[in-house]
C-alpha cells in the first residue's frame, strides 16, 4: 500500500437491507486520494456520495471491498481512536452537528479532552483565530451564531485535534450563497497552511471545481467518470450523465 495515498478505495460496495429489500447504495467504487490532495465526489442526491464517507467512518451498515486510510486497512464498522485522530468530518448542517446547550468553549474543550491534548485554553484561542472568529465567540451558544459562524465552529472542532484528513459532506449547501464562498476560501487556506487532505462531497460542480483537483462523478451508486478540474472547467466529459451535470451547472450560472 503506497504511503503516498491518504485514502484508497478498491471495489467498494455498500448496501442497506437484505434479500428483496436490499438497496445497493454504492457499487464497485475505486479511487485514491494522494496526501495533500483535494478530491471531490459529485452527483445528484441519492447517488451514493455521502454513503462513501459513512463507509470510511464506520457508519455504513454493510460494505465489502477494501478501504485503507494512511496505508492501514479498515474492517467492518469499528474505528480506533488513532483513526479519529487522523480523520475528522465536517457535516452539511452545522446547527445539527453542534449541541444546542453547549458553549463553543465546551465543544472545543471536549474534543481536546477526548484526544488528551494539553494547553486547552491556548489551543482554543488559536483555533478560533485560525477560522476567523473573535474570542468573544468562545462562550456563546450555537443559536447565537449565524450559519456561517456555526460552520466555522464545526471546522474548528474538526481541526483542533490536528487531523491530517478532512471529510467534507456538503459543507456549504446549508449556507447562504454570500457565505458559501467565505467558507470555501477558508477551507482552501487551511488545507494549504496545514497540508491537509480533503475528500469532499457535493452536488454543486462549481463548489467542487473551486476546491478540488480531481473529481469522481457518481450516478445511481456508481462512479461513471473521473475528471481533473481543468477538464471539468473546459466542459470536457465523455459520459452522458457528466455532460448533463455540466450543462445544468452552466445554465444555473447563466440564470444566476
Amino acid at each position: 500500500m503506497s504511503a503516498q495515498n491518504e485514502i484508497r478505495l478498491e471495489h467498494l460496495d455498500v448496501w442497506f437491507g437484505s434479500g428483496h429489500a436490499r438497496v445497493d447504495a454504492v457499487k464497485d467504487a475505486s479511487f485514491t486520494v494522494p496526501r495533500g490532495d483535494s478530491f471531490g465526489l459529485v452527483g445528484e442526491s441519492g447517488s451514493g456520495k455521502s454513503t462513501i464517507l459513512r463507509a470510511i467512518t464506520g457508519l455504513a451498515p454493510s460494505w465489502s471491498g477494501n478501504i485503507a486510510v494512511q496505508g492501514k486497512p479498515l474492517r467492518g464498522k469499528a474505528r480506533t481512536k488513532e483513526f479519529y485522530a487522523a480523520v475528522q468530518m465536517v457535516f452539511q448542517d452545522p446547527y445539527a452537528s453542534l449541541h444546542p446547550r453547549q458553549t463553543i468553549d465546551h465543544v472545543l474543550s471536549e474534543a481536546l479532552h477526548l484526544h488528551s491534548f494539553d494547553r486547552p485554553d491556548e489551543r482554543i484561542v488559536q483555533i478560533l483565530d485560525d477560522v476567523g472568529l473573535a474570542q468573544s465567540f468562545r462562550f456563546r451558544y450555537p443559536h447565537q451564531l449565524s450559519g456561517g459562524q456555526r460552520q466555522r465552529v464545526a471546522i474548528a472542532r474538526a481541526l483542533i485535534i490536528e487531523p491530517s484528513i478532512l471529510l467534507l459532506d456538503e459543507p456549504t449547501s446549508a449556507l447562504d450563497v454570500s457565505v458559501q464562498a467565505e467558507i470555501l476560501n477558508l477551507l482552501t487556506d487551511l488545507r494549504a497552511q496545514r497540508g491537509l487532505t480533503f475528500l469532499m462531497v457535493s452536488h454543486d460542480l462549481a463548489v467542487v471545481g473551486h476546491m478540488c483537483s480531481r473529481i469522481a462523478v457518481m450516478n445511481l451508486g456508481a462512479i461513471v467518470e473521473m475528471l481533473n478540474v481543468a477538464d471539468m472547467r473546459a466542459l470536457k466529459a465523455d459520459h452522458p450523465y457528466t455532460r448533463q451535470l455540466l450543462d445544468a451547472s452552466v445554465q444555473r450560472r447563466r440564470v444566476g
